[in-house]
């Protein structure tokens, strides 16, 4: 355990920030998990909406710092490679 002060309140920030970091991580694997269950089921225009709400929130991972750029751009690469390749 830490003694002294500021070591206890890095200890305090860091368990919030984790939190908060977590719960973006989440909100970003849903937004993904969503593109990809429209993909599933075939429908072509719920998966381009989803993938129009995925887009923004993988961005704003990378600015809070969740997630890298690279990473990011990758995702949002396969994901509209799925949902540009669904039949019309």
């Amino acid at each position: 355990m830490a003694y002294h002060k500021s070591a206890q309140k890095r200890i305090r920030r860091t368990k919030t920030r984790t939190a908060i970091n977590r719960a973006r991580v989440s909100r970003i694997r849903t937004h993904i998990k969503n593109v990809e269950t429209a993909v599933a089921g075939g429908d072509r225009e719920a998966a381009a909406d989803a993938l129009k709400k995925a887009e923004p929130e993988l961005m704003r991972g990378v600015r809070r710092g969740v997630m890298k750029q690279n990473t990011a751009s990758r995702r949002v690469s396969k994901l509209s490679r799925r949902v540009k390749s669904m039949s019309v």
